[in-house]
């Protein structure tokens, strides 16, 4: 991650600083060391540090509008000695005309290549630090950016793959509504109202990224009720749901496709009644969440593409770039189980 540079009114401060105290140092040492009196003295470091100053600020407002791409150094040593040469003179010509002491013009004389060359260090410092202060701004801003277009792709591409869930189910459920309202259309009209409800609390938490445990299952309970209106007595649901787990978090819509799949593949190809099983349960710092149902192992399901369990670890992935907190497995009395574990110390992050 980039380097997140200084405020521009902190560094502002740190350069006021810097010249007062170098002025009150010049003075000082002009006083001290060279034996001038102290308006001789303060007249020359005023004077001196002023156009200096005045030289750095000119310079740090032109690296603000316009910094080279190429040879940005040689551009920088260029600019700055031109404005040596200029702070410099200008310096001079002031100078004599405040201070008539004919020692201090000939100490003047002699000291320009000395106070060009501490100009030129000076301005050159100024601007490189310049220049690496609008860099590291630059790249706080792009970095910034590149977070926050990950961010809306990252949300698009879990909204994309929430809706994709709804379609399948809801084909399903229309067809079956189709068939009940030639055989049944009292059980029809009670299947509408559920679907009804259901599609509304789909659309309702659509904006929600993370729901209780107890909105989950009730949730869940409603698609499950609509599931056994549509498959009678060949459905049953065992759930058993930990009182600690209410108030725990999840991402929503989690659930719902792998019991879809859990009822797609437990019933496919048997007219025999089937149980599902359903355990919500705490382990350590996960919430755990195991689905069962059976499965008749000689029988190869052709259709379906399996979508609901790969979109399950793609927003896994997404979300806590783990995909092995989803996990299937089959066992020797023809059971199928998916446990999802979902951290809950993250939720906080994946909110954001």
């Amino acid at each position: 991650m980039a380097a997140k540079p200084i405020s521009l009114k902190k560094a502002q401060k740190i350069g006021v600083a810097i010249f007062c105290g170098w002025t009150v140092f010049v003075s000082l040492f002009y006083y001290f060391t060279l034996n001038f009196n102290v308006y001789i003295s303060a007249y020359d470091s005023v004077v001196s540090n002023i156009l200096l100053a005045l030289g750095c600020f000119t310079f740090s407002n032109l690296l603000a509008y316009y910094q080279p791409k190429n040879e940005p150094a040689l551009y920088v040593l260029g600019i700055a000695f031109i404005l040596s040469l200029f702070i410099v003179f200008l310096t001079n010509l002031i100078l004599q005309q405040l201070i008539l002491d004919s020692t201090f013009i000939s100490f003047l004389k002699i000291t320009l290549p000395f106070r060009f060359l501490l100009v030129f260090i000076f301005l050159a410092w100024c601007a490189l630090a310049n220049m690496l202060w609008y860099r590291l701004e630059e790249q706080s801003a792009m970095q910034q950016r590149l977070l926050t277009a990950q961010n809306l792709a990252k949300e698009a591409e879990l909204n994309k793959l929430r809706h994709q869930l709804q379609p399948h189910f809801l084909f399903n459920s229309l067809n079956s509504v189709y068939a009940l309202t030639i055989i049944n259309p009292k059980e029809a009209g009670t299947m509408i109202t559920k679907l009804a409800s259901f599609l509304r609390g789909t659309l309702k938490r659509d904006d929600e990224v993370w729901v209780s445990v107890a909105e989950e299952m009730e949730y869940i309970q409603l698609y499950l009720d609509i599931e056994k209106v549509r498959f009678r007595h060949r459905l049953n649901v065992d759930i058993h749901i930990d009182e600690r787990s209410f108030n725990l978090k999840l991402p929503g819509t989690f659930l719902q496709p792998i019991v879809e799949n859990a009822i797609k593949f437990g019933l496919y190809n048997t007219a025999a009644p089937i149980t599902i099983s359903i355990a919500v349960t705490i382990e350590q710092e996960l919430l755990k969440i195991t689905v069962q149902n059976p499965y008749d192992p000689s029988v190869k399901a052709s259709e379906g593409t399996g979508f609901g369990l790969t979109a399950i670890r793609r927003r896994l992935y997404l979300l806590f770039a783990n995909t092995a907190l989803l996990q299937t497995q089959s066992t020797e009395d023809n059971l199928f189980t998916t446990t999802l574990k979902i951290p809950q110390h993250d939720k906080d992050d994946s909110n954001r």
